[in-house]
């Protein structure tokens, strides 16, 4: 009886995660340590990143945070501006904005942020894994202690690195809570008595564990299982988005590399297999087989690679950045018609939301005409009554005084005291506008008041005046 032919499909990555083996247990990756250009200027914008991050809580802008994010009392400061729930529509505005900006931003450049900017990536790759490297070791010394007894090296590399892992967890906690409920109320919560601030302390505890649950066992499914972004590329990409990719044109066929042959004589590429690419990846994937939704760009596959390349005297770039277009038909990356056009829409939803950042005003006010009352006769003018609301947006008190900009008419206030409006508080009142007979020539007539605070004007009301029919 004739054996039965077996049919291998090159395409069966794509039916399954590396991570995950074919009983559907966990794939533990030891990614390859690695050096090179890229890795350096990633390390760099990583420490930068790190270092904003963690004096964030601290910084003070015009005496406000840098950034605070109190969900709980509907309170946010970005910038050193303080946003109120009457700013909600400036969030929606916001998301709006980032949804686009990531879809258009992948469109045009692949998962550029998950290998440079990503949170997950950067304490991931650039703080835990390095511990992890210290103690551990390299890629095969990590495989030998995975395999290894619990023997006495194996015991204290395990308790060290885990105590290690737990207390940058610990720390990141504390910096996650401080950005919520502010640097000052952090303080207290982690100086006055534990009895005093018994949410705060349990918070910390249990951020704490989530971040260690992430970076010390959870690891690189965030990025795979977890991550919508990762599902997006998927359909956000297309030939023409710049991502890390293998230039197949080039390196295939592959085959290992000998000094004595000459490889283009034996119809080889300059891919040598010496499957560097695939160890130094975090994700357990072959770039290789192309682009798949595992690749965060990490550039850690290029910079392996060149090391390879410069070390068998071939040209370096074998995997770079790079379209899949540009690769089948041999041309450079360049910034075509596609490229500037998505990048210009990037750059004007940036101006426009800056631009609405620096115009909100510290004081929002709101003047409506008083529902269901006319118009009052004077002797030579006519009155309305107007219903005001002040918001004081700031953490000082504001001293309010209305003009009149658009008539030559006069506002009355109701009542002798001064108008002004107490840090973060609201104001209400009331008050008259009186305007000349002569000007009143409709039934109604559009004015404009000016909100002046300390002589600075902060706001300008466009509302409605009622005369005689």
């Amino acid at each position: 009886m004739a054996e039965e032919e077996v049919i291998y499909d090159e395409e069966d990555f794509r039916d399954h995660i590396g991570t995950i083996d074919e009983e559907g247990n966990r794939n533990w990756l030891f990614p390859k340590k690695t050096t090179g250009t890229y890795t350096r200027r990633r390390r760099l914008v990583s420490y930068l990143l790190l270092a904003l991050l963690f004096a964030g809580p601290f910084l003070r802008i015009n005496g406000e945070p840098f950034l605070m994010l109190n969900v709980p009392a509907r309170k946010f400061i970005i910038f050193g501006n303080v946003f109120w729930p009457q700013d909600f529509f400036l969030f929606v505005f916001a998301m709006i904005i980032g949804v686009i900006f990531v879809t258009v931003f992948t469109v045009a450049f692949g998962r550029l942020f998950c290998g440079w900017v990503c949170p997950q990536t950067i304490f991931m790759e650039h703080v835990f894994r390095r511990i992890e490297y210290w103690i551990d070791g390299d890629r095969g010394k990590q495989i030998r202690l995975k395999k290894m007894g619990w023997t006495w090296e194996k015991i204290w590399k395990r308790v060290l690195k885990n105590g290690i892992f737990y207390l940058i967890s610990f720390i990141i906690s504390n910096i996650f809570l401080a950005y919520i409920i502010g640097s000052e109320e952090w303080i207290a919560t982690i100086t006055d008595k534990p009895s005093e601030h018994v949410s705060g302390l349990i918070s910390i505890l249990v951020f704490s564990g989530v971040f260690f649950f992430v970076f010390a066992w959870f690891r690189e499914q965030v990025c795979i299982v977890v991550c919508p972004y990762g599902r997006l590329q998927g359909v956000l990409l297309d030939k023409k988005s710049i991502v890390v990719a293998y230039d197949y044109i080039r390196g295939e066929k592959r085959g290992r590399y000998k000094k004595t042959e000459d490889r283009k004589e034996l119809g080889k590429g300059d891919c040598i297999d010496c499957h560097q690419c695939v160890d130094v990846c975090p994700t357990g994937i072959d770039i290789r087989n192309g682009t798949q939704l595992e690749c965060t760009n990490c550039t850690a596959c290029m910079d392996a690679c060149d090391a390879m390349m410069a070390k068998v005297n071939l040209k370096q770039g074998l995997i770079r950045y790079d379209s899949e277009q540009n690769i089948k038909e041999g041309k450079k990356v360049r910034f075509n018609p596609r490229l500037i056009a998505y990048s210009v829409v990037l750059v004007i939803l940036m101006v426009v939301f800056t631009s609405l950042l620096l115009s909100r005003t510290d004081v929002e006010a709101t003047i409506l005409r008083t529902p269901n009352l006319v118009y009052q006769e004077r002797d030579a003018a006519y009155t309305n009554l107007y219903d005001y609301k002040l918001i004081n947006k700031t953490n000082e008190e504001m001293p309010i005084e209305f003009r009149l900009l658009s008539h030559d008419g006069k506002i009355e206030k109701i009542g002798q005291n001064a108008i002004v409006v107490q840090p973060q508080e609201l104001a209400e009142g009331k008050i008259f506008v009186v305007l000349p007979k002569e000007l009143v020539t409709n039934y109604k007539n559009s004015i404009r008041i000016g909100v002046y605070s300390n002589d600075k004007k902060i706001d300008e009301i466009k509302t409605s005046f009622n005369g005689p029919i």
